[in-house]
C-alpha cells in the first residue's frame, strides 16, 4: 500500500547589490542534502510536530531550520510538485507545496544536520546543481512568479 506524505517547502530569493557597478542581482537558497547528497530547496513534512501546521508555516519553519535564513512568503508556486519514492521498502507519494519567498535575515550557514551545505547562488548556477527534475519543475515555476511581479 502507498503512503501520501505532504511536504511544504521554500523557494527563496534575495536581492544582492553590486557597489561597483550599481546593479542588482538575484540570488537563490539551495541546500545539499546530507543523506542522499542531492541539491534541493528546503522543504519537509506538514505538521510532522504541530499537527495544527498549516503549509505556510511548514514552509517557512523548514526554510529556518534547513536553510537557515528567515524569509517571507510571497506567492504560493500554483502547481504542487509530486513524486515517488522508497523508504524501507515503503512507496510513498510525496506532494510539496512551495512558496516563492523574499529573503529577510540569517545566515544558510545556520542550517540543521539535515543539510550538508546551504548557500545562496545565480539562477544559471541553481539550474545546473538542481538534482531533481521536480525542484526544476518548481523553481521554473518561481521564476515565472518572479517575472511577472516585476
Amino acid at each position: 500500500m502507498t503512503k501520501h506524505e505532504i511536504s511544504a517547502g521554500g523557494i527563496v530569493y534575495k536581492e544582492v547589490k553590486s557597489q561597483k557597478l550599481k546593479v542588482k542581482s538575484i540570488k537563490w537558497l539551495i541546500c545539499q542534502h546530507s543523506q542522499h547528497k542531492g541539491w534541493v530547496f528546503p522543504k519537509g513534512l506538514v505538521a510532522d510536530v504541530n499537527q495544527e501546521e498549516g503549509t505556510e508555516e511548514a514552509a517557512l519553519r523548514e526554510t529556518k531550520e534547513e536553510g537557515g535564513v528567515k524569509a517571507k512568503i510571497i506567492e504560493k508556486l500554483p502547481k504542487p510538485i509530486e513524486y515517488f519514492y522508497k523508504f524501507k521498502g515503503q512507496l510513498i507519494k510525496k506532494t510539496v507545496y512551495y512558496y516563492l519567498m523574499e529573503y529577510v535575515s540569517g545566515d544558510p550557514k545556520n542550517h540543521d544536520w539535515e543539510m550538508a551545505e546551504a548557500k545562496f547562488l545565480s539562477e544559471d548556477e541553481v539550474k545546473k546543481i538542481l538534482t531533481y527534475k521536480s525542484d526544476k519543475e518548481a523553481f521554473a515555476q518561481a521564476l515565472n512568479i518572479l517575472a511577472s511581479s516585476s
